[in-house]
């Protein structure tokens, strides 16, 4: 069902090729407040959903790929542009791949992993988004005498819990293959 909760998760993704567009045009401050607005998106559809009875199939999945696709998609961007080192985009990148291939061949093999979200990995979110944040507005607003210190702190931050984030949901598949193995 598609209700207003769902229709602000569509939107969101809609932004998302807009927001990459105006990077790669370098119209950085209109970018950064665009990513501002979806962020602000995305607790306004899960307020609806959870408060107001809004709650769908659809939006548990398309939620979670809107916020996947944002993050990945301008991650990408900037890393391409060289805003953000190679290797944390790399890392940041390949953690979604290999849930979503875990969980995606788990559902082959019979047995889907149930994986929700602990609070290393919503941790790694808001880092994640804080670290875009920054970088937006640093290249929107120059934010040049502390740029380099707080992106660095910043980017180890991910880095740290990109790994952390990812460990668990490796133990976590790894015993759902374990018990699938053992016919449980």
């Amino acid at each position: 069902m598609v209700n207003l909760a769902n229709l602000i998760t569509i939107g969101r993704l809609i932004a998302v090729p807009f927001i990459v567009w105006l990077l790669l045009s370098q119209n950085h401050a209109t970018a950064f407040w665009l990513f501002v607005a979806a962020g602000v998106s995305d607790g306004i559809d899960g307020y609806l959903a959870k408060h107001w009875g809004m709650a769908t199939a659809l939006g548990r999945y398309l939620d979670p790929i809107a916020d996947k696709a944002l993050l990945v998609s301008i991650y990408a961007t900037l890393g391409w542009q060289g805003h953000l080192p190679s290797w944390l985009v790399l890392m940041v990148v390949s953690r979604d791949l290999l849930i979503i291939g875990a969980i995606l061949l788990s559902g082959m093999l019979g047995h889907a992993v149930e994986i929700r979200p602990a609070p290393v990995s919503k941790l790694n979110t808001v880092v994640q988004i804080g670290l875009v944040v920054w970088v937006l507005a640093h290249f929107a607003f120059d934010f040049s005498p502390v740029a380099d210190t707080v992106t660095w702190i910043l980017i180890w931050s991910v880095t740290v819990t990109v790994l952390l984030s990812l460990y668990r949901y490796l133990v976590i598949w790894l015993n759902g293959i374990a018990d699938l193995e053992a016919g449980r």
